[in-house]
Parts: structure tokens; sequence; C-alpha cells
């Protein structure tokens, strides 16, 4: 396999989770449960950003999205 093929792979692997966190933070009957899957999701999507080569909203997003969301 070339490292095109790889990255393609690494990059629908990335895409599958991150909707299946979206997907169960929104549908969790608990409320616990569903702050842990959105800290996922923001932590996940900034490893997201990080692939598309925005280090800048990648560490905005991990700060935010992940540490003072899931505080809140």
């Amino acid at each position: 396999m070339t490292a095109d093929v790889l990255m393609f792979l690494f990059d629908l692997v990335l895409l599958a989770t991150l909707l299946g966190l979206a997907v169960a933070a929104l549908t969790s009957p608990d409320v616990r449960r569903a702050v842990m899957f959105f800290i996922a999701f923001g932590l996940w999507l900034a490893l997201v950003w990080a692939r598309l080569r925005a280090p800048d909203v990648a560490l905005a997003e991990a700060a935010i999205g992940a540490g003072l969301g899931g505080a809140l």
C-alpha cells in the first residue's frame, strides 16, 4: 500500500469515529455519558484539525471544546 492510500484510510477512520461520537453524544439518554462523548468529540475534532494542518484551530478546539466545554 502506498502512503496516500494509508492516509485516505486514516481519514476515513477519523470521519467515521467523529460521526459516531457526534451521534452518541446527541442520542445518549444519560447526561453524564453525553458529556463524556462530547469531550471525546472535542478531542477527536482537535485531531481532525491537526490532520488538516491547522494547529492553531486544533489547539483552540482542544482547549475550548474539550477542556472548557466539558468543565461547564
